[in-house]
């Protein structure tokens, strides 16, 4: 017998998981890129989530409030989309393994966007310029566009991510033999 209940508890987990990992994305995200620009943070990030870096044991943990911050809401919307999706499979435990691979294609996929952009915003926005705001009294224009254009590209390849999450989840679930398809009391 089906435990549709099973899951909607695994659907559940998947959104906090969606939420926390897409948290985490964002705060190793911007620790690297804080690296690169620092001044993508103290003039522009910091102001746009009104945070004082000064309240801050260090101006690290600082960025990674700034990364949680600008990440989470993401991993909820993949979340939903890739958990729905995973109620495609016949059990939860089909589901739950199902979609925690889906969420590896989906973070792959953001990683390899988000280099994409560091190559973009390195080779030809800083060369050609951007019609963006930038802030009157920036020191380092160069790497304050490479910045925004990775952060640009990666919330791209969340996107990208999830629609192969999606694709993966379809083609496993096709690729599965038949039994595995029907519901327990069929067999």
């Amino acid at each position: 017998m089906l435990h549709p209940m099973k899951k909607t508890v695994v659907f559940g987990e998947i959104l906090i998981t969606g939420m926390l990992l897409a948290g985490i994305y964002g705060i190793l995200h911007d620790q690297v890129t804080y690296t690169i620009a620092p001044e993508y943070y103290t003039k522009f990030k910091f102001i746009q989530f009104r945070l004082n870096p000064e309240q801050f044991s260090n101006i690290r943990s600082a960025v990674a409030v700034v990364g949680f911050l600008a990440t989470y809401w993401t991993g909820i919307i993949i979340g939903i989309v890739l958990g729905l999706t995973g109620f495609i499979f016949k059990d939860h435990k089909k589901m739950r393994t199902s979609v925690r691979k889906a969420f590896l294609v989906t973070f792959c996929v953001a990683i390899v966007t988000g280099f994409v952009g560091y190559l973009y915003g390195t080779f030809i926005l800083a060369d050609i310029g951007v019609n963006w705001w930038l802030p009157s009294n920036l020191v380092d224009k160069r790497s304050f566009i490479v910045v925004g254009s990775i952060h640009n590209f990666s919330y791209l390849g969340g996107l990208l991510g999830m629609i192969a999450g999606i694709v993966y989840l379809v083609w496993k679930k096709k690729a599965m033999p038949i039994r595995d398809n029907l519901p327990s009391e069929q067999l």
